[in-house]
């Protein structure tokens, strides 16, 4: 097999932010939660990414010290074939991802995780544009309703729909949980 699934910044930090609800998190922990049992079944390589970043304190969710850079609860347990730390959007940067997913042979991967207009976009762009063929699982993907510039709201919704509309067809196949698992294993 050639298919990866990397499972983005799918973790606790998240809860300490103004802007977290619970609203999708259900939905998405469902998702999540079956793409990772299938990724199993299929022996397919998992990677867990977690996002650290700002200043090493106990009072910044996303810094090593704050006890939050773990899997986010209710998240399906899974042994990662890699775990990485992250300071940028993209996966890609910085962590050596780009190098094992090519020494593994690995070139498919299956995005998911949090946030679904920034983290998981991001590397989705840029795993297309270094080669890869993609596939981006909107609804295991995570993220909150949003402020645009004029004060107008954005929800979570419409983030989504927007991101898997600029991906499609251009950077990633578009894919639910069961077509990315079937083209995995194609």
């Amino acid at each position: 097999m050639n298919t990866c699934l990397i499972v983005i910044d799918a973790q606790e930090s998240f809860r300490h932010r103004p802007y977290f609800t619970e609203d999708d998190l259900p939905a998405y922990l469902s998702a999540q939660n079956a793409l990772i049992d299938g990724a199993k079944k299929a022996g397919l390589p998992i990677v867990r990414v977690f996002h650290v970043d700002g200043p090493a304190d106990a009072s910044n969710a996303f810094a090593i010290e704050s006890g939050h850079i773990r899997p986010l609860e209710g998240l399906a347990p899974f042994e990662a074939a890699l775990t990485v730390h992250k300071r940028r959007h993209s996966a890609l940067v910085g962590t050596g991802l780009d190098v094992w997913l090519t020494e593994q042979g690995l070139n498919r991967l299956i995005v998911s995780g949090v946030r679904t207009e920034q983290c998981c976009e991001t590397t989705t762009r840029h795993a297309s544009d270094l080669g890869w063929t993609v596939d981006y699982v909107t609804d295991a993907t995570l993220t909150w309703n949003m402020q645009q510039p004029d004060g107008s709201p954005l929800s979570a919704q419409d983030i989504k729909a927007r991101t898997a509309t600029v991906l499609a067809g251009r950077f990633a196949t578009v894919a639910t949980v069961d077509e990315a698992l079937a083209r995995a294993l194609a």
